[in-house]
């Protein structure tokens, strides 16, 4: 995969077969919170981030976290 393809927070979560309040529970985090991210309202910590690679089966070099 292409290095510069980035893909958005909620397509990554789509694509692993997960809704909002699934991926929430599993990053342990409110759905809320997850929204914010998902809109670029808020971008993850670091340590989430690296969560969000193991949930959504994603490297997180192709994760898009801001617009």
């Amino acid at each position: 995969m292409d290095h510069n393809v980035k893909i958005s927070l909620r397509a990554a979560r789509i694509n692993a077969g997960l809704n909002q309040t699934e991926a929430a529970d599993l990053l342990l985090i409110g759905t809320s919170t997850l929204q914010g991210y998902e809109s670029g309202r808020r971008i993850p910590r670091w340590d989430l981030i690296q969560k969000m690679q193991e949930v959504y089966s994603i490297d997180c070099r192709y994760l898009k976290l801001t617009d």
